[in-house]
């Protein structure tokens, strides 16, 4: 019974029993723009039936059971056998088949595919993000797969099932599979052209014995995975597969499960390669160039799902604020906790304006626009570079917005920030992103004009905008010893290009402040400091999720 003193009152409701798909109008929107007439109301229907999903009491349980129970490992059976399995907690399956079943990992079987899974991938990073990584694998292991046309055939038709099948036995017998990757190993981490891992020619074609290690292997409990290994004739992207043919296990040592800052629902390993069987993808020595369109897609949703954690961690501030009272009045409604709302909706609705742009991008490349195809190969990196940093200060202060409700678990603000760091981490940290964003300036012009392109669409529309794109040309102009600032042209790069398509799309007070706080200098370091002459209650408006 409840003491005399505990009545509970001045607490916002949970947030939950919502769209959020329609309740996020960026993401909306967006969507709208970039889908043609033809697909566009269907796609709409659809991503508002995984959005009331989404927001459904018992999906958030389920992503709440997934964090609290992490996988476990179980090398042997019962009578010693070596079975190297991963088990997993049964909200863990529920998740994955629901993604599954929603088609993020088809972006590829009709017209607008990549962005339909792109909103889609943003929606579900917010349930629970650890089952969104095998999610992302198996999805970015098409791009490349198709260096082989014969696996590709096999293997497609499989990847982008919407059949979540969780029993390991022979991918010919399954209706869908899932794929990992490994290509990091301990002596050479994102230096992947030091990886060790041999691979030996066997008699059949194409066919191969690999002895080595992986120190980050992403989803071990998958079908299939995509490798790294030092060929005769150099390094080589390899399939392995989990069961062969024959219904016999591959040789797949699991050593042990990485126990992570965050990400805890998921099941990242090292294992060991003694004897396993392999299937060449690609010519040998072509290794990073057959897997670098899968690195590309992984990248983007990176991207992705970085502006998924911010939109949750808004969300859940604005919403909160929107009934606290505090001070006389509404959270909300108190100038300086607006300013700080309005600072964070400008973050998420920059990133996820800039996410979809770029799926918009993929779509178009895919169809064989040449231009777009160029815009990724700068865009993309750019982006993982700065919306992935930006991750992390997003959730944690939207959780100082809770105050000490939000430093507890049961607000679930502390999941999405031990999650914010992870995608900056993973698929090529900080200094990667920047130093192939200098690659791709340096080698290939074709990514500079269709980058610069794309911004010039916004010039004369915001005098801030306008310089900001000045000074970046004369950041360009000179790349000589350019690798000390590559992190600060990485920055730039991504801030113009939010600034722009904010400019071209956005509500005007959103690009006015957009423009004023980050490309004109107007606002401090910290959140909550952007001009107060600006419509603020306007952009947290537009943030407010509608329950």
């Amino acid at each position: 019974m409840a003491g005399s003193t505990h009545t509970v009152t001045n607490q916002a409701p949970p947030l939950t029993g919502y769209d959020v798909f329609t309740s996020d109008r960026v993401l909306t929107e967006a969507v709208q723009r970039h889908l043609a007439a033809g697909p566009r109301e269907e796609a709409l229907a659809e991503l508002s039936g995984l959005g009331r999903g989404c927001g459904s009491l018992q999906t958030q349980e389920w992503g709440a059971q997934a964090n609290a129970h992490p996988p476990v490992l179980r090398t042997h059976d019962r009578y010693g056998h070596r079975v190297d399995e991963v088990d997993f907690h049964p909200a863990w399956h529920r998740l994955l088949g629901k993604g599954v079943s929603a088609g993020l990992t088809d972006a590829w079987s009709r017209p607008g595919g990549h962005v339909r899974r792109a909103a889609a991938f943003l929606m579900w990073t917010q349930v629970e993000a650890g089952n969104c990584c095998p999610l992302s694998m198996t999805h970015a292991a098409v791009s490349a797969l198709r260096a082989d046309p014969e696996l590709a055939a096999e293997w497609e038709p499989r990847l982008t099932s919407r059949v979540y099948d969780r029993e390991l036995r022979p991918a010919h017998l399954k209706a869908g599979v899932l794929f990992g990757m490994g290509m990091t190993e301990k002596q050479g981490g994102s230096d992947v052209r030091a990886n060790s891992t041999a691979a030996r020619p066997l008699a059949e074609d194409g066919a191969y014995e690999l002895t080595g290690h992986k120190w980050f292997c992403s989803a071990p409990m998958s079908d299939g995975f995509l490798v790294l290994a030092r060929a005769p004739g150099g390094l080589t992207c390899f399939l392995v597969p989990r069961v062969l043919a024959d219904g016999a296990r591959n040789v797949f040592l699991i050593q042990r499960l990485k126990d992570k800052l965050g990400n805890r629902s998921n099941a990242s390993a090292e294992v060991e390669f003694a004897g396993t069987w392999a299937r060449r993808v690609g010519a040998e020595g072509r290794g990073v160039p057959t897997i670098i369109d899968m690195v590309a897609a992984t990248r983007l949703d990176c991207v992705l799902g970085s502006a998924g954690l911010m939109r949750q961690a808004v969300a859940q501030a604005v919403h909160h604020c929107g009934y606290r009272e505090a001070f006389g009045g509404k959270l909300v409604d108190r100038p300086l906790m607006r300013n700080v709302l309005a600072d964070l909706a400008l973050e998420s609705e920059a990133a996820t304006t800039l996410g979809l742009r770029l799926a918009a991008a993929r779509d178009a490349a895919e169809g064989g626009d040449e231009r777009e195809r160029a815009l990724l190969r700068l865009a993309v990196p750019a982006a993982k570079y700065w919306v992935t940093k930006r991750c992390a200060p997003v959730a944690v202060e939207a959780a100082e917005c809770l105050g000490g409700n939000g430093y507890v678990e049961e607000s679930g603000l502390p999941r999405l920030v031990r999650e914010s760091p992870l995608n900056s981490v993973w698929e090529g940290a900080g200094n990667v992103q920047a130093l192939d964003v200098l690659r791709a300036l340096g080698r290939e012009p074709a990514a500079l004009d269709a980058y610069l392109t794309e911004v010039g669409a916004a010039r004369g529309a915001d005098h801030r905008l306008d310089a900001a794109i000045r000074d970046l040309l004369t950041d360009l102009a000179d790349l000589a010893a350019a690798e000390g600032r590559a992190r600060l042209l990485a920055e730039r790069l991504a801030l113009v290009l939010q600034g722009a398509l904010l400019v071209r799309y956005a509500p005007p007070e959103v690009a006015d402040a957009f423009c004023a706080a980050r490309l004109g200098g107007d606002g401090g370091a910290a959140f909550g400091t952007l001009p107060p002459t600006l419509d603020l209650a306007a952009v947290v408006e537009r943030a407010r999720p509608v329950a």
